[in-house]
């Protein structure tokens, strides 16, 4: 089999699998665990139907315009799928599911910032809107690869275990955008052709894909215990939360930012 007809092989092979995968979270109802993330897998066989015939007819132009609309959407959904998945492991600890939404939020703007920010200094770059969905993409698999690290690093500590389904989704994510991270590193320095790069990274996506299928079709449902350690940074947090205010910790963290804005612009 030639390349092109095995990325095309690949191609088509990544909305059977979504289909598969949507179909089994639908008969166990893990759609309703996970909507977003649920979500995500029917956007992309969407997204697969809309994009292929476009470039089977050759319109590449029409083609790159869709592409990088339909990335810069999975973008957002895909930041969305790691919140589900970081609210789904502390869900027995709400302080810290409280504190991760508000540092979520944050990081997306940060990501916005950067790409913007090398938008504003490199202007010889032709297709400023790509450049600015790429960047974007690589802070969102930076991510996807700090999550499986810190389920690894914590998952003893929180009382997450393996076989739960957000380890998995987080675990076929971080596998997919550490393997693309690493491949267009290696093709920016001449290392891959672009041919191998779409094959790579086509063939680690099924596997994530697999690996989704795989937590899907075994998952118990397990809850995480609540351990010890966790229940004290919990208790810490709850403690910081003046009595009276409402129970979501997210405007008290809102409220100390801009206190730490203001007394800086008081220093200055």
């Amino acid at each position: 089999m030639s390349s092109p007809q095995l990325q095309t092989a690949l191609w088509v092979l990544q909305p059977v699998l979504l289909g598969v995968l949507a179909t089994v979270m639908l008969r166990r109802k893990l759609h309703r665990d996970f909507p977003v993330f649920f979500g995500f897998a029917v956007i992309q066989i969407v997204a697969f139907a809309i994009e292929f015939p476009i470039y089977e007819i050759r319109a590449y132009r029409l083609y790159f315009c869709v592409f990088w609309v339909i990335t810069a959407l999975n973008l957002a959904i895909e930041f969305k799928v790691i919140h589900e998945v970081f609210a789904d492991i502390v869900r027995p600890y709400h302080a810290l599911k409280d504190l991760g939404t508000a540092l979520f939020k944050w990081a997306a703007l940060v990501m916005l910032l950067v790409s913007g920010l090398f938008i504003a200094t490199d202007s010889a770059w032709s297709d400023p809107v790509g450049r600015n969905v790429l960047i974007l993409q690589r802070c969102v698999e930076v991510i996807q690869c700090g999550m499986v690290l810190l389920l690894l690093a914590f998952c003893k500590p929180l009382g997450v275990s393996w076989r739960r389904q957000s380890f998995g989704i987080a675990l076929g994510f971080g596998l997919a955008a550490g393997t693309e991270l690493i491949s267009c590193g290696l093709f920016f320095g001449g290392h891959l052709s672009n041919s191998v790069l779409n094959v790579i990274t086509m063939s680690f996506y099924n596997l994530g894909v697999l690996i989704w299928l795989f937590y899907s079709t075994l998952n118990r449902r397990e809850v995480a215990a609540t351990l010890l350690v966790p229940q004290r940074w919990d208790n810490a947090l709850m403690d910081l939360h003046p009595h009276g205010e409402p129970e979501s910790l997210i405007p008290m963290f809102e409220h100390m930012v801009d206190r730490a804005f203001s007394k800086t612009q008081e220093h200055a």
